[in-house]
């Protein structure tokens, strides 16, 4: 990391590696929402574009989901896997098109305005859920879903609340659930492997840097084992959900908290 970077900024974006492996473990997904606003706010204090941080991220996450392949190997549905994937490969290749044309500032734009809908998705899941019964999920249906997956995700590790809404409203097994997320997101971040190194996202430098990161993620799939028999994940989401909303709303209006790591 060359030796410019304070600790306070090792520090935020190692919490935010961190979440990565307490989401993987299963104790509150909705913590590894919160890697990427962190890490872009992190590493745009010390004047680093957003693309800088998914491109550090997206081996790490890749690390992850082997992990979490392991625990949930064959624990899938096929028929929803079928559905979803024809339309993720396409939302990458768009989401890698449009990510190449965007300035810094609106790339940042658009992760804070991911982040901020995932929050708000948080508290309106009971309403969209309500669905739950009369939502007969088709290939019609899931490919537009899977592209809306592979935009987000693309442009911010966040596809969560898109595969969320097309499959929770179907009241799969809770295992079969989990498995049919992990193994989804871990096509989607294979598939964008290939593009982001094409595309110059990841690069030498952000493999170097992932790599210092890299012993955090089984620290944090440990932790969040750990944390899943000894405490109620209420509070950690409630606080969560202020964490993200605050990254958001930094990298939407421009403010520039990472600038707060240097005071």
């Amino acid at each position: 990391m060359g030796g410019q970077w304070d600790a306070a900024t090792v520090l935020m974006a190692a919490s935010g590696v961190l979440f990565i492996g307490l989401a993987k473990a299963g104790f509150g997904g909705a913590l590894g929402m919160l890697t990427t606003p962190l890490c872009v706010v992190a590493f745009g204090a010390q004047g680093r574009a957003p693309s800088f941080a998914l491109g550090v991220l997206l081996p790490l996450l890749c690390a992850g989901d082997l992990f979490s392949l392991y625990h949930y190997w064959g624990k899938w549905d096929k028929r929803n896997l079928g559905w979803l994937l024809p339309g993720v490969v396409v939302g990458v290749c768009v989401g890698v098109l449009l990510i190449g044309r965007f300035t810094p500032r609106q790339l940042n734009f658009c992760i804070g305005l991911i982040a901020v809908l995932f929050v708000a998705f948080q508290f309106l899941r009971d309403r969209i859920f309500a669905w739950e019964g009369r939502f007969q999920p088709t290939k019609a249906i899931g490919v537009p879903f899977g592209i809306a997956a592979g935009v987000t995700s693309t442009f911010a590790h966040g596809a969560g609340p898109v595969v969320a809404m097309f499959l929770v409203a179907q009241r799969l097994p809770k295992e079969i659930f989990v498995g049919t997320n992990v193994l989804l997101f871990t096509w989607i971040n294979w598939i964008k492997l290939p593009f982001f190194v094409g595309n110059g996202i990841i690069t030498w430098e952000t493999v170097r840097t992932g790599l210092l990161f890299l012993p955090l993620i089984p620290v944090g799939v440990w932790l969040g084992v750990w944390l899943n028999r000894r405490m109620s994940e209420a509070f950690f989401l409630k606080v969560a959900y202020a964490l993200i909303l605050v990254a958001g709303f930094s990298l939407l209006f421009d403010i520039h908290a990472g600038s707060w790591l240097k005071r």
